[in-house]
């Protein structure tokens, strides 16, 4: 399959094509803490629903953003991890974090209230 030709106003637009929407990055951030499966991710941001999530992880994979490792036993085991490509997203995801912590920080003076207790809310 040949992709179309697309011209892009810049090249921002490319990586929102790819990683924009309320839930792509919040996917990718909670791969770069290691594989997980479908139902760990679904636990993990209990605001989305099945079907997003399914259709969100279809198009990373597609894009060549994760990969989707099926183990051969019984019941089946899916899982999912970031690529190699995936993994050079890990500086803007770092980014758009620091980026919104300070801006909560900014808006509501204090992030305790405002941030689940998450892993990845947890410095390192």
């Amino acid at each position: 399959m040949v992709m179309k030709k697309k011209k892009y106003n810049i090249s921002v637009e490319a990586t929102l094509e790819v990683i924009g929407g309320k839930w792509k990055c919040v996917i990718l951030c909670h791969l770069t803490h290691g594989e997980k499966r479908t139902s760990e991710l679904k636990r993990l941001m209990p605001g989305i629903t099945q079907k997003m999530l399914t259709q969100q992880l279809r198009e990373l994979e597609e894009d060549g953003i994760i990969n989707r490792i099926v183990y051969n036993q019984v019941p089946p085991k899916v899982v999912y991890e970031l690529s190699e490509y995936g993994l050079s997203l890990r500086g803007i995801l770092d980014t758009l974090c620091a980026w919104g912590e300070r801006h909560i920080i900014r808006v509501y003076g204090d992030t305790a209230d405002m941030l689940e207790d998450s892993i990845l809310n947890h410095k390192n």
